[in-house]
């Protein structure tokens, strides 16, 4: 079975956009086709181009695309009840759209014709065949979706199987069998993708699941294995209800675990920087806990852990996270050990070891800061600058000699406070005041007024993320804060924390290693206010 040629086949733009939550503008599409062309995917299922003037537009446009990979496939369903192909409008539709493939979904399961579409078993079956061969005389490449097909398949074998041998009697390029409710199990797909493939050599067989069990990677793997050469999913596994099959897990498993070809290596290597572009498109939260891709994924903190993966990756890791474009991440806390705050503080004093005084002294600082509420794993910016500081490696860009916050209610035009600051920049005052929605954003707003004139690069800094947590619930309105910021530049991104009873106070904290985080990274020398 090795060295078989695995097909990926993405509907992010079609299934994955009936999330909820999610909603793609043409631009958007052409965007994340563009990407996953790049990524090597066979086929991209691209929309229903008799569904909406969006999709209509789309099509038309995706034609321009000097695409090197992929097929753009529209998607539709069989003809109407009673009507000839050729007199259904959707279907001129999907001829409208000029892909050189499309997709068809038909019922597999006899429940859904009689209760469901309400005809005749015998009529579903001419719908099938009807509008699989009128796409082919107008040369089209005809992928057919057995919708609901293993539920049919267990339901009534004969019937479900008759479904797939009028689509390939009419001309169908692929049978895709579909787990529409995703409630299968896979030792069953596997059986049953078993005896589809052995009955129909001469078309291919593809894999179609939803994952309301939490089984649809599963599912498709189990596919792979009994024989289908298509595997259908979303990206980051986006669709409806609990989501399609992930094409980002199903990728590097079927291709690594496996050994089956799927893209190139090359090509793999972007998984990662394509899932989360994605997600930045879909404006959907990244999963940090993703497989292969997730942040967290090749991310170690117990102690244990770190001084085995450091002997050998392998020891905690199941494959080189180069290989799918991640990396690993030592997590800093005050249970990672020495050996994880050694590797952190040589990047700033090579000539630093295990023993050193200097290592010592930052963990016991680590585990103090803990104890009070400070979680480093995720705020990396604020340990480095920590760091820098306990080394003596770090001068202060500004220092706070006071700030005033006012709130007042009701606000005018959404903004309800405001906030005067005073801060020393190397010698020298500087002062702004500034209104915000909220004291945090006033905050900042006022920071960045007075800080700009003398260090520009602040400019380029935008903060995309600010999550509180509440810590000690039982002290109520008097207990700590822990404020986490994230902020990015055209470059990168980094986290940064504060911890306080008052969250004006952590807030602070957090924006202050932001600001500071970036100007270690620049280092611009002063400018004229």
């Amino acid at each position: 079975m090795a060295n078989r040629r695995v097909i990926a086949y993405d509907s992010t733009l079609r299934d994955g956009a009936q999330a909820q939550g999610v909603s793609f503008s043409v631009e958007d599409k052409l965007k994340i086709v563009q990407r996953l062309d790049q990524l090597g995917i066979g086929y991209i299922e691209a929309g229903n181009p008799g569904s909406n003037p969006k999709d209509l537009e789309f099509f038309a446009r995706v034609g321009e695309l000097q695409l090197q990979h992929a097929k753009i496939i529209a998607f539709g369903s069989t003809r109407r009840i009673g009507i000839t192909a050729a007199e259904d409008k959707n279907l001129q539709s999907l001829l409208s759209a000029n892909t050189q493939a499309v997709a068809i979904f038909g019922k597999s399961w006899d429940y859904q014709v009689t209760d469901i579409l309400r005809t005749t078993l015998q009529e579903n079956l001419s719908m099938i065949a009807d509008t699989i061969a009128y796409l082919t005389a107008q040369g089209k490449e005809v992928v057919f979706d057995a919708e609901h097909f293993y539920d049919g398949y267990k339901a009534n074998a004969d019937y479900a199987m008759q479904t797939l041998e009028a689509a390939v009697a009419a001309g169908a390029s692929v049978l895709a069998l579909c787990d529409t409710n995703g409630g299968t199990f896979p030792n069953e797909i596997f059986a049953v993708t078993e005896t589809v493939v052995k009955q129909f050599p001469t078309v291919q067989i593809g894999i179609h699941c939803h994952n309301d069990c939490e089984m649809a990677v599963a599912n498709s793997v189990a596919a792979v294995q009994a024989g289908a050469i298509q595997v259908q999913g979303t990206i980051n596994g986006i669709g409806e209800r609990c989501g399609n099959a992930n094409l980002v897990s199903i990728i590097p498993n079927v291709q690594l675990k496996l050994g089956f070809d799927c893209i190139s290596q090359v090509q793999l290597s972007e998984l990662t920087a394509a899932a989360r572009f994605v997600s930045e498109v879909a404006n959907v939260a990244f999963n940090d806990k993703a497989p292969y891709v997730g942040q967290d994924a090749f991310a170690h903190k117990g102690g244990m852990h770190i001084d085995a993966v450091n002997k050998n990756p392998k020891s905690y890791e199941h494959i080189n996270p180069g290989m799918v474009g991640n990396e690993r991440q030592i997590l800093v806390s005050e249970v990672a050990g020495r050996g994880a705050i050694l590797r952190k503080l040589q990047q700033i004093d090579p000539s630093l070891t295990k023993e050193s005084d200097a290592a010592v002294n930052v963990l016991e600082h680590l585990k103090a800061l803990e104890h009070e509420g400070y979680q480093f794993e995720n705020a990396e910016g604020s340990f480095d600058l920590l760091m820098q500081k306990l080394l003596g490696k770090f001068e202060p860009f500004f220092s706070l000699k006071q700030y005033n916050v006012n709130i007042y209610e009701p606000s005018a035009d959404g903004l309800n406070s405001s906030v005067s600051i005073h801060l020393t920049v190397r010698g020298r005052e500087a002062t702004a005041t500034a209104q915000g929605d909220g004291p945090v954003n006033a905050l900042d707003k006022a920071m960045r007024k007075a800080l700009e004139p003398f260090y520009p690069a602040i400019r380029d800094i935008k903060l995309t993320d600010y999550k509180v947590r509440v810590l000690d619930s039982n002290l109520a309105t008097a207990a700590k804060v822990r404020v986490l910021i994230e902020s990015s530049d055209q470059q990168s991104s980094w986290a940064t924390i504060g911890v306080s009873s008052d969250i004006i106070q952590a807030s602070w904290l957090a924006l202050k290693d932001a600001l500071e985080y970036k100007l270690v990274q620049t280092v611009k020398p002063l400018v004229a206010a």
